[in-house]
């Protein structure tokens, strides 16, 4: 499955929501965190959904205490894209 990552500001305005949608694996949850703590986004609360083999997780997330702007969510977004497409193809090519 390609991994889909989304990001768009709460109608309280207060923070936003990034919803991720990938291949679930073990520690996956853990890896998101790190990524968005690596680049200074944190995480408010989560709602965590798995169906099958597939995660659907939502994060409410805020950079220093506000939504992320149009900057931070494209690094957000390529970050997540570039570190979860990374796991995919570790788990593709393992046997």
């Amino acid at each position: 499955m390609r991994t889909k990552v989304a990001l768009s500001e709460d109608s309280t305005g207060s923070h936003s929501e990034l919803y991720i949608e990938t291949t679930d694996r073990p520690g996956l949850l853990t890896a998101i965190v790190g990524v968005l703590k690596d680049i200074s986004v944190n995480v408010v609360s989560a709602e965590v959904d798995t169906e099958g083999a597939i995660a659907k997780d939502t994060f409410f997330v805020t950079y220093h205490g506000e939504p992320l702007n149009g900057s931070m969510c494209t690094l957000a977004q390529n970050a997540l894209q570039y570190y979860l497409s990374q796991s995919e193809s570790a788990i593709d090519e393992s046997y």
